[in-house]
């Protein structure tokens, strides 16, 4: 048996607790130092499978600006980052682009997709 602790801050509200986690052979065993049970779910995922919200820009052609902001409707494998933002780097929309407005529907396998977050007119 190979039994670790590790520290964590919680980010699932402001409060920010300190959560020590201990996990044995890399499996999730207990966590103490939060207040509420969403920091008990946020430290299990976080050891055994972190995921991430992706926010970036793709480009535009023919808007009144050049790059659209952009972000994942939820949250994805964070080891899949780099490959999600190789995907939103190739990818350019034309003008107008609305808020909520679909860029890529499944973003690398996830099921997730990747929104527009601002409105971009064209020019």
């Amino acid at each position: 048996m190979s039994e670790t602790i590790r520290e964590l801050t919680c980010i699932v509200c402001p409060i920010g607790c300190t959560l020590k986690v201990t996990m044995d052979d890399g499996k999730f065993v207990s966590v103490t130092g939060n207040t509420c049970p969403r920091g008990a779910k946020y430290a299990e995922t976080e050891m055994t499978a972190p995921r991430r919200v992706l926010t970036s820009t793709v480009k535009v052609s023919g808007g009144h600006l050049p790059l659209c902001p952009v972000r994942t409707k939820g949250d994805i494998p964070k080891e899949l980052l780099f490959e999600a933002m190789r995907a939103v780097n190739a990818v350019s929309i034309p003008a107008p682009v609305s808020i909520g407005q679909v860029v890529i529907e499944d973003l690398c396998g996830t099921g997730v997709p990747l929104i527009a977050t601002r409105d971009i007119h064209s020019v």
